[in-house]
């Protein structure tokens, strides 16, 4: 079976989102047994996020082998997915911590923001691939008459 370069580069993002997910739920697990019996579910759930916001989709795309982000399409993804997974943890921190700080609301935003514009990103190159392989098509049938 041939692997072709991008489907590799997706493994490897695939991987360090499995890490950064393992992470996360190990960084919840020691964090929580010092914080003295309180916990939050921001905290505990952090890991969720690169879990369901990458694992999940990458495997998906792997499976399928059709259309396969470009690297600024998962760089934005990745960094918006980063960002939601860092003020979950910010979060936990802070309602951990028995307090509460409306600036958090920035890191769902920014977050949403860098998501929605990889997704973007990735479906207009999609289109504009799609473009090409009919117009190739279409110009080397009309040379083949």
């Amino acid at each position: 079976m041939f692997i072709s370069q991008n489907n590799k580069r997706l493994q490897k993002h695939l991987i360090g989102s499995i890490i950064s997910a393992l992470f996360c739920a190990l960084f919840a697990a020691v964090y929580e047994s010092f914080s003295f019996g309180v916990y939050s579910y921001f905290m505990l759930f952090a890991f969720v996020v690169p879990l369901l916001g990458c694992s999940l989709p990458y495997s998906i795309i792997i499976f399928r082998n059709k259309n396969i982000p470009d690297m600024l399409a998962l760089r934005l993804w990745n960094s918006g997915i980063a960002i939601l997974t860092v003020g979950s943890i910010i979060q936990g921190v802070i309602e951990i911590y028995g307090t509460t700080n409306h600036f958090i609301i920035i890191y769902l935003i920014a977050g949403i923001i860098f998501c929605i514009s990889g997704l973007v990103v990735w479906f207009i190159c999609c289109k504009q691939t799609k473009n090409t392989t009919t117009i190739k098509t279409a110009v080397f049938q009309n040379n083949d008459i």
